[in-house]
């Protein structure tokens, strides 16, 4: 059973664990070691990753009471910053769930997403369109990942 409710501050410390554990055990497929530490890395700035949420629509999935996944969204920008699911409880729809809820927050006219090459058939799926393929770097190592956007009404 998935339950959402909105992020607390107290919830970063298991969310950055989520977003490391997520990204190594399931971009290894697309990103090579060297591009997952930089994207995830192990030495996270819990402050500084906890105010990064400040601001924005933010919300937690729970599966069967216990942190599944999150996601959030820049309401005024019409930006879905990050989504991640639990690497162990992936394909259960709580991605689906969080996006769902996230763009029914959305006032703008359009939603973006910087989708990575694991997420972007998740997007696809969803109605987003690549805008372009880029390269962005992160801790002095590239990454490639694809600006996408979908109408908020579909």
């Amino acid at each position: 059973m998935i339950a959402l409710r909105s992020m607390a501050p107290e919830d970063a410390p298991a969310l950055a664990a989520l977003f490391f554990e997520t990204v190594h055990n399931v971009c290894g497929k697309d990103y090579n070691p060297a591009q997952l530490d930089a994207w995830a890395p192990a030495d996270r700035d819990l402050a500084a990753w906890a105010a990064s949420f400040q601001g924005r629509t933010a919300l937690v999935a729970l599966w069967d009471g216990e942190i599944a996944g999150f996601g959030d969204l820049d309401r005024e920008a019409g930006y879905l910053d990050r989504l991640y699911v639990r690497w162990d409880l992936q394909g259960r729809g709580i991605a689906s769930a969080l996006c769902d809820a996230l763009e029914a927050a959305c006032p703008a006219e359009r939603i973006t997403v910087h989708a990575s090459l694991t997420a972007l058939p998740f997007f696809e799926g969803r109605g987003y369109r690549v805008v372009r393929q880029q390269q962005v770097v992160r801790r002095g190592v590239t990454l490639t990942n694809f600006l996408m956007e979908r109408p908020t009404a579909l």
